[in-house]
C-alpha cells in the first residue's frame, strides 16, 4: 500500500513522511532506512566535515537503497561560514535529486539546483516564508510549528493554525513540521490541509538514529513538558531539551544576560557529546514537544510503515462516524 499525495507525486515516494535533516542525527544508515521503508530519508550535509565526505556519505546511504534520498543544507549566518558553495557542488556531483533548505532564504542556490533538476523543499515557520519560497520556485515547502525541535521563529503560531494557513495561501504541496510522530498525527496534518509530515525528533529514537542509546531512552521516558526555549529574548528562539544547561541559560538571559554570557554553554561541540558519549547534561540538545508521544525506539522502516497504517486506520474510522460505506484503500 502507498499513501498518495501531490507531495509523494511531486518528489517520487511512496508515503509522505520526510526524515527531516538533524546535525549530527542525519546520517546514511538513518536516511537509508526511511527511504527503503518509502519515505524520504535527509542526510544533513554540515555532519560532514568536508564536502568529500558528503559525496562518500550519499554513496553509503545508496548501497542501503535504491529510493530517493535527500540531502539537507541548512544556511545560517556565522562567523566562519562553512563553504556553502562547495556543499553545494558536492550535492551535485553526487547526483542528488532532493535537497531540503534550512535556515536563510535558498536563493543563492536555486540556480544552480535548478540546472541540474534538483528538486527544493524549503523548510521555514512561516506562511510568508513558505510564499517567498514558493516564488523562487521551490518544489515544495516545509513548515514548522511552534511545536518543533529547534528554531520555531518569532511568531509562536502552532500547527494547528499554521498548517491550514499555509493550505489556504500555497499553490504549491507543503508537508506539516513540528509535533508530528504517529498516524494520528499524519491523519491532522492531511485534514488540515497538507501533503504529508516531516518528522525529527521521531527518526530520532529509531534503531538506525546514530546518537546515543541514553539520549533515546531520555526521550521515550520525557514527557512533553520537558524542553526549554532559549534565546527568547534575543529574538531567535530555539527549543531544546531540558537540562541543567538549557535550565542555566534560560536563567542567565531571563537575568538581562547577552549571548556572550551563555555562549560556552551552547557550544555546538558540547551538545554533539551529547549525542555521542550520552551525557545527558554535556551541552544543549534539540527535540520537540512530541517526545511525549514517543514511547519505543523501533526501527525506522517500522516507524514508517506503522504511520501509514495507523494514519489509515484513523481516517476510516472518522469516516465511518457520517455513515459513509467503506472505501478502497490508499494507493
Amino acid at each position: 500500500m502507498s499513501l498518495t499525495t501531490r507531495f509523494t507525486e511531486a518528489i517520487g515516494i511512496e508515503h509522505p513522511i520526510v526524515q527531516g535533516g538533524m546535525m549530527w542525527v542525519g546520517r546514511a544508515e538513518l536516511a537509508g532506512a526511511v527511504s527503503e521503508a518509502g519515505g524520504l530519508g535527509i542526510i544533513t550535509a554540515l555532519t560532514q566535515p568536508t564536502p568529500a565526505d558528503l559525496v562518500k556519505e550519499v554513496e553509503r546511504a545508496r548501497r542501503l537503497t535504491d529510493k530517493p534520498i535527500g540531502v539537507n543544507l541548512t544556511i545560517l549566518p556565522s562567523i566562519n561560514p562553512p563553504p556553502y558553495d562547495e556543499y553545494r557542488r558536492a550535492i551535485v556531483d553526487a547526483g542528488v535529486t532532493i535537497v531540503e533548505t534550512a535556515g536563510s532564504s535558498p536563493e543563492p542556490h536555486m540556480e544552480m539546483f535548478r540546472e541540474h533538476g534538483i528538486k527544493v523543499i524549503h523548510k521555514c515557520t512561516s506562511v510568508r516564508h513558505a510564499l517567498k519560497a514558493e516564488k523562487l520556485g521551490v518544489t515544495a515547502v516545509s513548515i514548522d510549528g511552534f511545536e518543533c525541535a529547534g528554531h520555531p521563529g518569532e511568531d509562536d503560531v502552532p500547527g494547528l493554525v499554521l498548517i491550514p494557513a499555509a493550505a489556504d495561501a500555497l499553490s504549491i504541496p507543503f508537508i506539516a513540521s513540528g509535533g508530528f510522530g504517529d498516524g494520528r498525527g499524519l491523519a491532522a496534518a492531511l485534514a488540515l490541509g497538507a501533503d504529508g509530515v516531516n518528522m525529527g525528533s521521531r527518526f530520532m529514537c529509531t534503531v538506525e538514529s546514530p546518537i546515543s542509546q541514553t539520549v533515546k531512552e531520555r526521550i521515550v521516558e520525557a514527557s512533553e513538558l520537558d524542553t526549554n526555549l532559549i534565546f527568547r529574548s534575543l529574538r531567535n528562539t530555539a527549543r531544546v531539551a531540558k537540562n541543567a544547561v538549557s535550565d542555566e541559560v534560560v536563567e542567565i538571559l531571563a537575568a538581562g544576560g547577552q549571548f556572550p554570557d551563555v555562549q560556552p554553554l551552547v557550544a555546538g561541540a558540547r551538545g554533539r557529546k551529547v549525542f555521542e558519549d550520552g551525557d545527558l547534561d554535556a551541552g544543549i540538545w534539540t527535540v520537540g514537544l512530541v517526545q511525549g508521544l514517543i514511547r519505543d525506539i523501533p526501527n525506522a522502516g517500522e516507524v514508517v510503515r506503522r504511520i501509514v497504517a495507523d494514519a489509515e486506520a484513523v481516517l476510516r474510522a472518522k469516516l465511518a462516524l457520517f455513515g459513509e460505506p467503506a472505501v478502497a484503500p490508499v494507493g
